[in-house]
């Protein structure tokens, strides 16, 4: 909520930065003229107050005449996120404010041959870290030790950043949280790990399950029903097919022990995958049975299967992120994960 960048159809992008930021651009950043990097400062989110210095009002007005000089005045003015003092004060100056999200979301559902060339790149990072988390994960070390070695590595691959490593274990597997601890791992326990980070701007969202020394049939079962739900909705995925047959074929809420489909969101979808973490489509029961859309060439998706286990703690997570193509699919995640994939196996 720091920068900001006005597009104009027919217009270099402006871009307002803040410090010696924008000398740096204009140095470096070569590919716009030097007069569209600009100073800009809004407070850091209210640790200046928006009424007090007028940054506000002086951003605004500054907006408001491009628009003016480029004829535009008029226009609506589409915006993907923002403050709201900064909205209050757009609107105060005039100037008729619509929701550009909707747009900048379609516009990305079709990933360009560059774009998966990137996010391929940012999944086989994965696939390396997770060889070095199958190697460390043995009884004594702690999920946020996991965590650390993630991120070290992940940085030393290239990572811009690494937004969360979610690491889960033992009896924090069910229910599951979406975060990290400093949790003991102990044999026979199983885990599992969401690795999200982004290389040069493309994310993935890559889940793998372990079990740590050896591994109970309740805890193989579960990961077998986890796999089946998963092999079922990959193979359902192909151009032409609509979004809700993809998510017919994922298993019920009720199926895996939850009372509604709002309650067990996010254990059985599949996600747009790009430069943000969730993009369109939202592949699941609780959206695409009402809101169907077709499934096109060019798409990328992270598919998740949840199956919790019957001994009540345990549990396996799978993800795969795949492109579609015009003749199905192809999987960009390749670490193994057809079978329960057992660490320093006893």
């Amino acid at each position: 909520m720091i920068r900001y960048a006005l597009l104009m159809r027919g217009h270099d992008p402006i871009l307002w930065d803040f410090g010696s930021a924008v000398r740096h651009h204009k140095l470096y950043s070569d590919w716009v003229p030097e007069e569209n990097y600009r100073a800009g400062f809004l407070g850091f989110r209210g640790a200046v107050a928006p009424e007090g210095a007028g940054l506000m009002k002086d951003a605004v007005s500054e907006i408001r005449s491009l628009l003016k000089a480029a004829g535009l005045a008029d226009a609506p003015l589409g915006i993907d996120i923002v403050e709201p003092p900064f909205l209050f004060e757009l609107q105060r100056q005039g100037l008729t404010v619509v929701d550009a999200q909707q747009a900048m979301l379609d516009a990305r559902v079709i990933k360009s041959q560059d774009e998966i060339v990137l996010l391929n790149q940012a999944a086989a990072m994965v696939d390396g870290v997770y060889q070095d988390i199958a190697e460390a994960l043995k009884p004594g070390v702690r999920e946020n030790e996991i965590v650390a070695l993630a991120n070290k590595r992940l940085y030393e691959y290239g990572s811009d950043q690494v937004e969360a490593v979610n690491a889960i274990s033992g009896e924090r597997c069910n229910p599951h949280p979406h975060n990290f601890t400093d949790r003991i791992i102990r044999p026979g326990d199983q885990a599992f790990f969401d690795i999200i980070h982004s290389f040069n701007g493309y994310r993935t969202c890559y889940y793998r399950t372990f079990g740590v020394g050896w591994a109970t049939p309740s805890q193989r079962d579960a990961y077998q029903q986890a796999r089946e739900w998963m092999d079922v909705a990959l193979d359902a995925i192909k151009p032409g097919v609509g979004s809700d047959q993809v998510a017919s074929v994922l298993p019920a809420a009720e199926d895996f022990g939850f009372e509604n489909e709002l309650a067990a969101f996010g254990l059985q979808f599949a996600h747009g995958l790009g430069l943000g973490l969730h993009e369109r489509p939202i592949i699941s029961r609780l959206n695409s049975m009402k809101d169907p859309v077709e499934l096109k060439p060019g798409m990328v998706f992270a598919m998740e299967t949840y199956c919790p286990a019957s001994d009540g703690i345990s549990a396996a997570r799978i993800e795969e992120e795949v492109v579609v193509t015009d003749y199905g699919i192809e999987v960009l995640t390749r670490f193994p994960a057809q079978e329960l994939f057992v660490a320093n196996q006893y």
